[in-house]
């Protein structure tokens, strides 16, 4: 780090104060390095996303994340792992999650003598639901991960590759039924939820990993159809991720740097309580604003300035072959400091309890309890029963 005088500054500024730490790293591998474990301890710090680099199997993971919470223990550890093709962990125990449009598959089918009378179908989706959440979240929470940013809510609209099967249903309230089912299982494991991607990615057919999509429909329209989950679901999501998706009849920002979404629609609105995490901010979609390619720092700023409580920056650690160190995170966590100690943002003592309620919640079970755990045995039957 080029100025490792940076973090002390900011410990002697806000000693009294409640440190906000909004930013979500990654590490590079299967432990932490030094360079990992001075990151994890600067001030601004809030957690870290791991990825499938960082998985060899359970012991190994547990151990990880026993390691990070060490350094500090409201250090939240997150991951993406919804099911289908968006899993990190896959191996030594790990349940295959089917997606989420299995569900919604489900959901749809005509009856048959399994489901009993009419209707059967809807109840026995719902009812899985509630177990692939409870498995999923139970698995990661005994290796000691605390989050993860799931469910998807974005509706299936046919159009995008990058979001298809990860989303439940075409019907907004089937989304809703389904999700909220979902996050009750989350819930009985002791883990909080991420709905995502706020206002809605389905309907767009770019990849906001590589480009930056824009939707040109009506906020009318966006409002009756895509956000509906959103309003329904407003008082049972703790955390929602907004889209890197452009919508000019809102704003001429994406929905993650945008007032008007953030604040005006979600917050007033909708009564939106809980934290919004940013998507990653490497992603394309995150880069350009305003027609300027932004750095990390100031695209970071202007996300915190538009309302969001924590910023996710991604596979930035990662040491090239050929290359011993890789600074790009240590130039941000500089840059986004000098910024703060310039006032062009503001520690938020809300964000950091909104950034805190996403720990996992509750003792978690050790592998060998959950394996024995009669709840357990019966939701793994419910979500592998209709993949098999």
């Amino acid at each position: 780090m080029k100025n490792t005088s940076r973090p002390l500054a900011l410990k002697k500024r806000f000693k009294d104060a409640f440190v906000h730490s909004p930013i979500l790293l990654d590490i590079d591998g299967l432990a932490l390095t030094r360079d990992d474990r001075r990151r994890l301890l600067h001030p601004l710090t809030g957690g870290v996303i791991l990825f499938a680099r960082n998985w060899h199997h359970k012991k190994q993971l547990s151990a990880l994340c026993q390691e990070i919470k060490s350094l500090r223990a409201e250090l939240l550890i997150c991951v993406d792992h919804e099911g289908g093709r968006v899993q990190r962990f896959k191996t030594d125990g790990f349940t295959h999650l089917p997606p989420m449009l299995s569900l919604g598959e489900q959901w749809s089918s005509n009856d048959t003598p399994e489901h009993g009378a009419e209707g059967g179908a809807v109840l026995a989706s719902l009812h899985r639901a509630t177990a692939m959440g409870f498995v999923m979240a139970s698995e990661l929470r005994a290796c000691g991960v605390d989050f993860s940013f799931a469910p998807v809510l974005d509706l299936d609209h046919g159009r995008s590759q990058v979001i298809s099967d990860r989303a439940f249903h075409r019907d907004p309230r089937v989304v809703s039924l389904l999700s909220k089912s979902f996050m009750q299982g989350m819930l009985q494991a002791g883990m909080a939820n991420c709905g995502k991607h706020f206002p809605g990615h389905g309907f767009v057919q770019a990849d906001s990993h590589t480009d930056l999509p824009i939707d040109h429909r009506a906020l009318s329209d966006i409002m009756k159809d895509d956000v509906l989950p959103y309003k329904a679901l407003s008082n049972t999501l703790t955390s929602i991720m907004p889209a890197h998706v452009i919508y000019p009849q809102v704003d001429s920002r994406q929905t993650g740097f945008s007032k008007a979404w953030l604040q005006h629609i979600l917050r007033e609105q909708l009564g939106f309580a809980g934290a919004i995490i940013s998507d990653d901010l490497s992603m394309q979609g995150a880069r350009e604003l305003d027609g300027k390619i932004l750095s990390y720092a100031k695209a970071a700023v202007q996300a915190l300035n538009a309302g969001c409580d924590a910023l996710l920056l991604c596979n930035q650690s990662v040491i090239k072959p050929g290359h011993s160190h890789n600074e790009v995170l240590d130039v941000f966590l500089e840059q986004l400091s000098e910024s703060l100690l310039k006032g062009q943002w503001s520690l938020s003592e809300q964000s950091e309890y909104r950034r805190r309620a996403l720990l996992g919640q509750g003792p978690a079970m050790t592998w060998s309890d959950l394996m024995r755990d009669p709840r357990y045995q019966q939701a793994l039957v419910q979500t592998v029963k209709q993949s098999l």
